[in-house]
């Protein structure tokens, strides 16, 4: 066992002059000033503006999709791209236990129950394998979808998560899904400027969603995007995320309900000049990932590193201790010697809101959560 004192080391050579080394810091270097200003000199600082409409431009040409939608944060991006999948209350959505707590809650906002299925070891993300077995076992196909034999509730969607920035097998489970007539959501919101055998993350599945939170690989603030090839259902995502209002110069009329998710114009101005930036902090983290990928190596510590025909953006980078003790051993002594570093999440189904829904074995989950830490990642 190792007192990681030579890992330490190395981690505050990357990261110089800097007393406490956090896990990852947002950059502006860019034109962020200039655009925040604009916006205060036109007045247009709430939710109608021209960078509101920039922006989501921007990120459906990066994303290759043919519409995207700027929304609060990625949390409702996931709540409304479930609803536009067709998830209505007591149905059932597919996803992974080893995620942020946002991706249950958003299944649980349509009132829908989450099934965690296991994630494969080389991705952290969704195991087609596994959910193949699943929806052998438990799935029954009818006219109107795939149920739940097991419950007797309709299977709504599935959504797998690009756990850090690396991309799961999507071509795998998006055949699985189409098999058994389920949608297919990317939780998209750690991956910006991943891709899957040369596509962008977000853009394969029926929708996908990013996250634009503070500690991002861009960010502004808070913020999130909604991002789908069908521009019908685009249409029907920005709708119902300005409130469901139905255009008319003066007079205010609803017609179903709607959310109030609009990104402020002040948030899109900051997200325009990141998004400016985001080829160069990609190249930029890539080379920090092979530095540590290079060093691990030499001492014999795992440094999980992108799958064949992927390419991440290594957002948070991490590596694999070989059990929990080492784990708990590498937290403690780097945090202590200010490097920061992060277990992964606890697993949803050991939170009381999630304790008494469906999985599987969750193998791998089990695996994964004593022995992955995050490391800093930040651009330099």
């Amino acid at each position: 066992m190792s007192d990681f004192k030579s890992t330490i080391d190395f981690i505050k050579s990357k990261f110089i002059n800097q007393d406490f080394i956090p896990l990852h810091v947002p950059r502006f270097e860019g034109n962020e000033k200039k655009y925040l200003l604009d916006t205060i000199d036109t007045t247009f600082v709430s939710s109608v503006g021209a960078y509101v409409d920039q922006f989501e431009r921007m990120m459906a040409q990066i994303t290759s999709s043919n519409k995207a939608v700027a929304v609060v944060n990625g949390t409702a991006g996931i709540q409304v791209a479930l609803r536009l999948a067709g998830v209505k209350s007591n149905d059932e959505v597919i996803t992974q236990a080893l995620t942020f707590v946002a991706t249950a809650n958003a299944i649980a906002y349509n009132n829908a129950t989450p099934i965690f299925i296991d994630v494969d070891l080389d991705t952290m993300g969704l195991s087609p394998k596994a959910l193949e077995q699943f929806l052998n076992e438990f799935g029954e196909l009818r006219e109107d979808g795939c149920y739940n034999k097991k419950t007797g509730r309709r299977i709504a969607a599935c959504v797998p998560m690009h756990t850090f920035g690396f991309p799961v097998h999507l071509d795998e489970l998006l055949t699985i899904c189409r098999q058994w007539a389920i949608p297919l959501i990317e939780d998209a919101a750690e991956s910006l400027g991943s891709e899957y055998k040369g596509r962008p993350t977000g853009s394969i599945g029926d929708i996908g969603v990013f996250s634009f939170n503070g500690n991002k690989i861009v960010t502004c603030g808070g913020g999130g995007a909604i991002v789908t090839n069908n521009i019908e259902m685009g249409e029907k995502g920005k709708y119902l995320t300005t409130t469901a209002k139905i255009p008319h110069p003066y007079e205010y009329v609803h017609d179903e309900l709607g959310y109030n998710y609009r990104m402020p114009n002040l948030n899109a101005a900051l997200a325009c000049a990141q998004l400016e930036q985001l080829n160069g902090f990609l190249e930029n983290k890539r080379n920090l990932a092979l530095e540590y990928k290079s060093f691990f190596h030499k001492n014999a510590i795992n440094f999980r590193t992108e799958t064949p025909e992927t390419k991440a953006n290594y957002w948070l980078m991490c590596v694999e201790l070989e059990n929990k003790k080492d784990r708990d051993l590498f937290l403690k002594v780097t945090n202590e010697a200010k490097v920061m570093t992060r277990p992964i999440w606890q697993l949803m189904f050991r939170l009381p809101m999630y304790e008494n829904c469906q999985r599987d074995s969750q193998i791998n989950a089990l695996f994964l959560e004593e022995r992955i830490v995050n490391i800093p990642s930040s651009v330099r």
